[in-house]
């Protein structure tokens, strides 16, 4: 089996950047602060070209995960086309939102968690670390961002 060629940094960088403006749906990854049993699950997502902005309800084990450590781990995209992002996450009360977000955030998603009894909570996740690849000879330099600053130029 022959496996396409490995895309360059800048190329990957690009895709990257148009899978997180595009994509609506993340895997995300969190953990207990006592270190419990990690918790996975799909939320929608908003990019808006630093910060991913998610909502959970504040009593999920997300929500509560988020709220306790501030760390996340999301998984974006097909195996086979993968980005993992690594950050911290910071809630953001919908009263303390903007309105334009909250605006963005419904029209991207097909969610408005302000129209909802339960109580949501967003979250901004800052990403620490970026990381993509499709093929096993883009795993070496498969790291594109590290402690927030993008390796790779323009």
């Amino acid at each position: 089996m022959t496996s396409a060629p490995a895309r360059s940094p800048q190329q990957r960088k690009h895709d990257t950047l148009h899978r997180l403006e595009h994509d609506v749906d993340a895997w995300v990854a969190t953990a207990a602060e006592d270190g419990g049993v990690p918790y996975l699950v799909p939320l929608s997502f908003v990019w808006d070209g630093a910060t991913f902005l998610l909502a959970t309800p504040a009593t999920s084990p997300t929500g509560r995960n988020l709220l306790a450590t501030g760390r996340t781990r999301l998984g974006i995209g097909p195996t086979d086309d993968v980005v993992m992002v690594e950050g911290t996450a910071a809630a953001v009360p919908p009263a303390e939102l903007p309105e334009e977000d909250a605006e963005i955030f419904a029209g991207k998603t097909g969610f408005d968690p302000r129209l909802l009894s339960a109580p949501y909570l967003y979250f901004r996740v800052l990403p620490r670390r970026i990381q993509a690849w499709r093929t096993p000879g883009e795993i070496e330099g498969r790291e594109l961002m590290r402690d927030g600053e993008w390796l790779v130029g323009d």
